[in-house]
């Protein structure tokens, strides 16, 4: 209901011409049809200059006249130019009263649909139209410099427009390869996943003794520099006699230094080599397990591009926030404020009607005093519940993300979870295992996925709320208030990061069982407890080999765009474009790469997972008895040291 009321306040108040178009001082969109600026599509400033006053950092809204115009004045002159050229250049003076009003005008330069001094440099010295120097229409000379200010940030805006239009030009030069490259990456995501079934024992077993040899080196320097140091003068000194050295160097002249850094790196030597000996079993089910994923997704490779459907989802979802965001901040009623030259002006930044303004003793008591539009707002009751609105469109939208991303959880779920349990593998395993989970998902258990979806949302909304906070009391000189806003945080980061597991794991459940979701995540938080262990290695085994692969694919193919677009390839050197900053489509592959491996990764860990759940109620609900036969595989019954497997599961 809050939602629909959201929904239709913002779409019938909201006017995203608000945001788009530039407002003069009338409140007035420049370009609007229908209108008499229906052709003037820029706003200009009738005086830049004072867009210095500190009055634009309070209201960002410049205390001077602004128009639209249908193009920026590209002749250089003031009123009392015009003036006194009036007799002589008549066409002169006809073209500036295009403008309106009389005032300071400067060369074209339009940005973002403004008119902006055109600078440039001239040995070294800053001019506008070839000029240092200006009249301001008062009898003063002022300094080019005096717009530079003015205009705080412009040369540096156009200098970024400047790079963003060369990073365009690269981009619309080198799309072409840049999609060849991020499909190179989907190839080699491919084929790490398939190879893992042969290369993941070999992978991790590597890595460990790599680990354990690299402490080793670090073990005999650490006793090479403890014996290399002895009998130098100093070198028998304590920690604690020297005391705090912030050149750190200093620390590494001690024999004391050394000895403590030989004696972690043997702890931590002894603490691998135990829990290899001890876990080796659980580490061998993990690999196991990580080959069995990779031989289940070779079975039902459509799950790779599945991930495709919840990006779409999620599109959609961000897509609808966005829109409806932007209605809800643009559905006030235009507000004009007081802009006075004088900062002392009691009425400055105070509301007026510009219709009635004329008639008021303002611009008597502050001369140059304007009723100038200001922004969109309103005092009504719905304008004061905006921000409220706001807060029911994200709380929706991290609902809708939530529930797309659970509905993908669940359908890869139900898709491995009928690999594991078909007692004949591949023969058993359904015609259209994806489609027929996706459909029982949505068929089924729409209820569960979006009260799981809901509890995650509710906790995420209380994460930006407390965040919200933080940074508007960032300020606060209350140490009380910053320590229990960042416990706050810390609990709730943790309690998201805790809520996320239990979820994924339920919805695994739901999938195998179809159970509702408190049930399912109980079954699910008990029997991962009874496992803690196996879960434990598991997670880390898997975590390293994915990311392992990750690093692998986007490192690849970023050395092969690096090779490729630096023009370092002799076959291809002339294929190669040519462009302004060669990292900005190197960038775009690297990254590109590793979103690609990701979202085929996050398919294999999900496949992991719910193997991980079915192997561990296989364990619980059989026996390996002809009654009651194991569904895993072989290479995990062996590892196991069961019971052999009845003929109809010694086939798989």
């Amino acid at each position: 209901m809050l939602k629909d009321m959201c929904i239709f306040a913002a779409w019938v108040h909201g006017d995203p011409r608000k945001v788009i178009y530039p407002t003069d001082s009338y409140g007035q969109f420049c370009g609007q049809k229908d209108t008499l600026n229906e052709n003037k599509t820029i706003l200009f400033y009738f005086n830049i200059l004072k867009c210095a006053s500190p009055v634009v950092l309070i209201n960002l809204q410049c205390p001077t006249t602004q128009l639209c115009v249908s193009k920026c004045p590209d002749r250089f002159a003031t009123y009392i130019d015009v003036q006194a050229s009036y007799r002589y250049k008549p066409d002169q003076w006809n073209y500036f009263r295009q403008f309106c009003k009389p005032g300071f005008n400067n060369p074209r330069k339009v940005f973002l649909k403004r008119c902006f001094p055109d600078f440039s440099t001239k040995n070294g010295v800053l001019t506008v139209a070839n000029q240092t120097t200006f009249k301001d229409g008062r009898g003063k000379t002022r300094n080019v410099t005096d717009l530079r200010e003015a205009a705080n940030g412009i040369n540096n805006v156009l200098d970024a427009r400047s790079v963003g239009m060369k990073i365009f030009e690269d981009y619309a030069i080198s799309w072409y390869w840049i999609l060849i490259g991020l499909f190179i990456a989907m190839i080699v995501s491919l084929l790490f996943l398939v190879l893992l079934r042969f290369t993941a024992g070999v992978l991790f077993w590597i890595f460990i003794f790599g680990v354990i040899g690299i402490i080793g080196y670090g073990i005999w320097h650490c006793y090479w520099e403890y014996d290399h140091l002895k009998g130098i003068p100093g070198s028998d000194l304590t920690v604690y006699d020297i005391g705090f050295q912030t050149d750190f160097r200093v620390y590494l002249q001690l024999r004391q230094t050394w000895l403590a850094f030989m004696i972690m790196l043997c702890v931590v030597e002894v603490i691998i080599i135990l829990m290899l000996i001890f876990l080796r079993n659980r580490i061998r089910i993990a690999i196991a397990l990580l080959k069995e994923g990779s031989r289940a997704i070779g079975y039902i490779m459509s799950t790779l591009f599945y991930p495709i459907v919840t990006f779409i989802l999620i599109a959609i979802c961000i897509s609808y926030w966005a829109v409806t965001a932007v209605f809800l901040a643009t559905s006030g009623e235009p507000v004009y404020k007081v802009m006075a030259n004088q900062t002392l002006c009691k009425y400055a930044n105070l509301t007026c009607d510009p219709e009635t303004f004329n008639t008021t003793n303002v611009s008597k008591l502050c001369p140059g005093a304007q009723c100038t539009f200001a922004f969109y707002g309103g005092e009504s009751l719905y304008h004061k519940y905006i921000f409220i609105f706001q807060l029911a469109n994200a709380f929706v939208f991290l609902w809708l993300v939530n529930f797309a991303i659970a509905l993908g959880q669940c359908t890869l779920a139900g898709a491995f979870a009928s690999y594991y349990w078909a007692s004949r593998k591949p023969a058993d395993i359904p015609l259209w295992p994806l489609f027929s989970s996706f459909g029982r998902a949505i068929r089924y258990h729409t209820g569960s996925l979006a009260f799981g979806a809901l509890i995650l949302a509710i906790v995420q909304l209380i994460r930006v709320i407390l965040e919200y906070l933080d940074h508007k009391l960032k300020g606060t000189q209350n140490s009380f208030t910053r320590f229990l806003l960042c416990c706050l945080k810390c609990c709730f980061w943790c309690l998201e990061k805790f809520l996320k597991f239990i979820n994924r794991n339920a919805y695994i459940m739901i999938a195998i069982y179809g159970k509702n979701f408190c049930t399912s995540a109980k079954e699910a938080f008990f029997l991962l407890m009874r496992n803690v262990v196996r879960v434990a290695v598991l997670d880390k085994v898997t975590d390293f080999l994915l990311f392992l692969g990750k690093i692998l694919v986007a490192g690849g193919v970023g050395v092969l765009a690096f090779f490729f677009f630096t023009q370092r390839i002799p076959v291809f050197a002339q294929e190669a474009p040519t462009l302004n900053y060669y990292w900005v489509p190197l960038l775009t592959v690297i990254i590109g790469s590793y979103l690609v491996a990701h979202g085929f990764f996050s398919v294999y860990a999900m496949c992991v997972d719910t193997l991980f759940l079915c192997f561990c109620e296989d364990l619980e609900r059989n026996d390996g008895s002809t009654a009651k036969p194991y569904f895993m595989s072989a290479s995990l019954h062996r590892i196991l040291g069961k019971k052999e497997l009845s003929p109809k599961k010694a086939v798989g």
